[in-house]
């Protein structure tokens, strides 16, 4: 049997910009999508705590460093610069070898700094 469960989430990081006019997307920095074992086009869940937002999207490489996170295209409708928002992704396993698996997890300092 397989299941969904939890791969990577950056918990209660801080939005930096919201850019409507670009094609779509998350922009985060290079330093947690590293922490967070995420990949650049890899589908995410985005949740917003100040509205209760819950979007998916994907990611989008951000300047290492930089503490970026940027919700691009429609997505930045959903947000507001400041917003503390919640990154998750998932992925498909066998149910034995899920009941072991860790996922990454990645809670921020100020400035969106590991």
């Amino acid at each position: 049997m397989l299941i969904e469960i939890l791969k990577s989430k950056i918990h209660r990081c801080i939005v930096t910009e919201a850019n409507l006019n670009y094609v779509g997307s998350c922009t985060i920095d290079e330093d947690l999508i590293d922490a967070a074992n995420l990949i650049e086009f890899e589908k995410i869940q985005v949740v917003n705590t100040n509205n209760g937002e819950r979007l998916e999207t994907y990611v989008i490489k951000g300047k290492r460093g930089s503490g970026v996170i940027c919700m691009n295209g429609p997505a930045a409708r959903k947000v507001m610069v400041g917003d503390t928002v919640v990154i998750m992704s998932y992925t498909t396993m066998d149910f034995e070898e899920a009941k072991k698996f860790k996922p990454a997890l990645v809670f921020p300092k100020d400035g969106n700094k590991l």
